[in-house]
């Protein structure tokens, strides 16, 4: 199963998809292809009864003409509840930090960011003024399922609800002007996050996802120019999903509707020389194999708010 938001009345609402469709922005999409969403309940109601919601959304899939609403008719939001943590690892990779020149951690270097600064797919992401641009991380998001607190690493990872595209866009120089990177990493819709696939249909990402990153831009002559910038694979995570879910868990408890996000793979912006940034009139799509993916178009600073 597929989970998304929606807004209905002011409130998110959790929507369960009937069928994954998508298509790259922009593309005609046949009216029989175009998915829908049956919705199912708030999110914090969601999230309070997951069990519940569940087989909810089993049911309303399996009944033939149960009422679903097409999605470029709902106004999209993260299927994250207000007060989740999301909670975010840094050189988790180890060709990231083999890039990088430095050492592998002993330790998964958690930082945060705030739910304001998650968005959704085809939401513009503005680069801020003094920003050369945006560099992109392409990256697994992890929604949690179940209470964690001194959890074991089988447990944890058991406790996982699904799995979403992610893009941690970084704004490299506030990241830089500190030793801690919460300023680079909280800039405005810089959080795109895909549909939440169930971990039954995604299995372990240890055993491998691909991982890739495309940008599309502008060549000299005005044509549209697309390039991979990062193809990984969750094999090569320093710390598995368990072990972070864990680490994290052996100090703060982690709640239904937390989001991790894992880490990125060799290939981002600012290691590339000359530095290579995402600008106005750029698109940025994270894909990974059997979860989704999720796409972004950059703007400039007049985009904020």
């Amino acid at each position: 199963m597929r989970f998304v938001g929606f807004r209905e009345g002011g409130r998110a609402v959790v929507g369960v998809l009937t069928q994954p469709g998508g298509g790259a922005p922009g593309a005609a999409t046949p009216a029989a292809a175009v998915p829908a969403v049956i919705g199912l309940a708030p999110v914090e109601e969601f999230y309070a009864d997951l069990s519940r919601w569940r087989d909810r959304a089993a049911e309303a899939l399996a009944l033939p003409g149960t009422a679903a609403r097409p999605v470029p008719e709902l106004t999209l939001v993260p299927p994250i509840p207000p007060a989740a943590r999301v909670l975010c690892v840094g050189l988790n990779y180890r060709a990231h930090a083999a890039e990088t020149g430095l050492p592998l951690p002993k330790y998964p270097a958690i930082f945060g960011r705030w739910t304001v600064s998650l968005t959704v797919d085809g939401t513009p992401a503005p680069v801020p003024a003094g920003e050369r641009g945006l560099d992109w991380e392409g990256e697994l998001g992890v929604v949690v399922g179940a209470t964690l607190a001194d959890a074991d690493e089988a447990t944890a990872l058991a406790g996982v609800l699904g799995y979403a595209a992610f893009n941690d866009l970084s704004a490299r120089r506030a990241q830089g002007r500190s030793p801690q990177w919460t300023l680079g990493k909280n800039s405005d819709h810089s959080g795109p996050l895909g549909p939440v696939v169930t971990a039954d249909e995604v299995g372990d990402p240890a055993d491998g996802l691909r991982v890739v990153t495309r940008v599309r831009s502008r060549a000299d002559d005005g044509s549209p120019v697309e390039e991979v910038v990062q193809d990984g694979d969750t094999s090569d995570m320093i710390f598995s999903i368990g072990q972070v879910l864990s680490f994290i868990s052996q100090t703060m408890t982690l709640h239904p509707g937390d989001l991790l996000v894992t880490g990125t793979p060799a290939g981002v912006g600012y290691i590339r020389r000359p530095a290579r940034y995402l600008v106005p009139g750029d698109w940025v799509e994270v894909e990974i194999e059997r979860v989704g993916r999720v796409a972004t178009p950059i703007v400039d600073a007049t985009g904020r708010g």
